[in-house]
C-alpha cells in the first residue's frame, strides 16, 4: 500500500523560507509533484520531478522554490524561499508510476496523494 506523508508546513512572514518533506512508503522511483490548494481556488501544480531528477516548475514559483528528492530515503522535498502571502495554501505531495509530461503539472497525472501540510505566509 502506497502512503505519502508530508511535513514541514507552518507560519512564516513574507520573505521567509520553509522546507516541506514528503516521505513515501510502499513504492519507490515515482514521478512526484507538489500541489497546493488555497481557499476559493482550484488545486494547482507547483513543481514536479521524475525518477531521473528532471524538474518542472509553475511560473509563479520559478526561481523561488526548488523541488528535490532523496531516493535513498524515498523522500521528496520542496524548498520554498522568498515566500509571499499568496503562497498561503495547503500543500500536497503526489506520486505516480505512469509516464506523463512533467510540465503538465496536472492533478489527473497523479494517483497517490498525501494528506497535506498547511503553509501560511503573513505580510
Amino acid at each position: 500500500q502506497v502512503q505519502l506523508v508530508e511535513s514541514g508546513g507552518g507560519s512564516v512572514q513574507a520573505g521567509g523560507s520553509l522546507r516541506l518533506s514528503c516521505a513515501v512508503f510502499g513504492y519507490s522511483n515515482f514521478r512526484m509533484g507538489w500541489f497546493r490548494l488555497a481557499p476559493g481556488k482550484e488545486r494547482e501544480g507547483v513543481a514536479a520531478i521524475d525518477s531521473a531528477g528532471s524538474t518542472s516548475y509553475a511560473p509563479f514559483v520559478k526561481g523561488r522554490f526548488t523541488i528535490s528528492r532523496d531516493n535513498a530515503k524515498n523522500t521528496l522535498y520542496l524548498q520554498m524561499n522568498s515566500l509571499k502571502p499568496e503562497d498561503t495554501a495547503m500543500y500536497y505531495c503526489a506520486a505516480d508510476f505512469r509516464t506523463a509530461p512533467l510540465f503538465r503539472l496536472s492533478v489527473n497525472d497523479y494517483r497517490y496523494w498525501g494528506q497535506g501540510t498547511q503553509v501560511t505566509v503573513s505580510s
